[in-house]
């Protein structure tokens, strides 16, 4: 080891050197044998957040010869997909449901020592919005365990250099203080209607978090706040919020019909992330963020589900009269995160909400007989 690095290694803030991105075309599904030879890295597990010393980023851009894509057909996932292209990666690593069953262990650690991606991220998750959760608790529970689970103990026995876990908002307390900051995690009760998800998420934090203090692996966790954009889920039955409210006001449109009824009271606020705004971010995160405490991602700012709904309108193009039904539950009142963190480092998300949902409604309107849960 050189003096310079020996000095990195005492002060507890490695700095790694960068990999220029290797490899031809892009190639969706084909194995990739890109490991160095490098050994795993040895670094140190600060205690506390020092945004002002910086000393757990790393100083320059990571590059990887491969990175995997776990859920590359979801939201998330197919953003991220086109953003990596966009920004100069070409062997990006996916694979299919039917390709790889991410909750049989044999499979995926059989897939990792074949492919060896450099990076992984994880974004593969079973997701859905409060009715989902509140009729399959088991399914969101143990699909979610068995998925992550394989992924992060297959990347730590490969040797994978980079791991980026995508956890969500529903892991902070129901009342949890305003605007969330990171520290307010297991800082109280979960919101009861999405608990199942958000325990399997904890899990999945704790887990990277155990591989960076007790390996050393440079596992890093993303909390996004809710996303939505092209390629989300409009099954009235599985989707979250805003989907479902630009698909109920799309057919009250349709049909000419202008009373549109919605779960709860409407007071409830939610922040809103477009899918490119989160993949920009991720892939920031995976070149610059080296840190095993978990970082916030959002656009800072909140509205209530009534305004959300009369923004949807408002693009659409439809004067709507709003129906609420009390019965149904509201879940968190508020979920705004805190994104001093991120906004520390550099980054800062670029899609308005208006412009987001007018682009994501056009896409339903070129797409909608081949979404998924959109039938006719």
């Amino acid at each position: 080891m050189d003096g310079a690095m020996q000095d990195a290694r005492q002060a507890g803030c490695l700095c790694y050197l960068a990999h220029a991105p290797l490899g031809a075309a892009f190639e969706s599904d084909a194995d990739s044998r890109c490991s160095d030879g490098a050994s795993p890295y040895q670094r140190s597990t600060p205690a506390l957040f020092d945004g002002a010393q910086n000393c757990k980023y790393q100083r320059g851009p990571m590059m990887f010869r491969s990175v995997y894509i776990a859920g590359h057909k979801g939201l998330v996932g197919s953003a991220l997909l086109r953003n990596l292209q966009k920004n100069g990666y070409r062997n990006i690593l996916v694979r299919t449901r039917q390709e790889l069953d991410l909750r049989q262990s044999d499979d995926v650690h059989n897939f990792f020592s074949q492919a060896r991606p450099e990076a992984v991220v994880v974004a593969a998750a079973k997701v859905g919005g409060i009715k989902a959760n509140s009729e399959y608790p088991v399914d969101f529970l143990l699909e979610n365990l068995q998925i992550q689970n394989n992924l992060i103990a297959a990347s730590f026995e490969s040797g994978v250099k980079k791991l980026l876990f995508l956890g969500s908002s529903c892991v902070y307390p129901k009342l949890a203080p305003q605007p969330i900051r990171e520290e307010s995690l297991l800082a109280g009760p979960l919101e009861p209607t999405n608990e199942p998800y958000a325990i399997a998420k904890i899990a999945g934090i704790k887990l990277c978090q155990a591989y960076a203090q007790q390996y050393g692996r440079n596992f890093v966790c993303a909390m996004p706040t809710n996303i939505y954009g092209p390629g989300d889920n409009f099954d009235l039955d599985k989707s979250h919020v805003l989907a479902a409210l630009i698909r109920k006001v799309h057919e009250a449109k349709s049909s000419n019909r202008h009373v549109v009824a919605i779960w709860g009271t409407g007071t409830p606020r939610r922040e809103f992330l477009h899918a490119d705004d989160l993949a920009d971010a991720l892939r920031f995160l995976l070149e610059n963020y080296d840190s095993p405490e978990i970082i916030n991602v959002g656009c800072g700012e909140d509205l209530t589900i009534r305004e959300l709904v009369e923004v949807v309108a408002k693009v659409i193009g439809f004067e709507i009269e709003l129906e609420f039904d009390t019965t149904k539950p509201d879940g968190t009142p508020q979920k705004l995160l805190d994104t001093s963190r991120l906004l520390a480092l550099g980054w800062k998300p670029r899609i308005s909400l208006p412009d987001g949902i007018r682009q994501t409604y056009q896409w339903l309107l070129e797409s909608s007989a081949q979404l998924r849960g959109w039938g006719h």
